[in-house]
C-alpha cells in the first residue's frame, strides 16, 4: 500500500492516473441565476 501500489490512493497521485479509488472531479456545481418569484 504505497507508491507502487496502483490501486490506493497514493499510487494513482504519485502515477498521475485516475480510477475508483481517485475519481477525477468532474461535478462541478453551475451557479443558476435568481428566479423570480411567480409574478401574479
Amino acid at each position: 500500500m504505497g507508491k507502487g501500489d496502483r490501486r490506493s490512493t497514493k499510487g494513482k497521485t504519485w502515477r498521475s492516473s485516475y480510477g475508483k479509488s481517485r475519481p477525477k472531479k468532474k461535478n462541478v456545481k453551475k451557479v443558476e441565476p435568481a428566479k423570480p418569484e411567480a409574478e401574479a
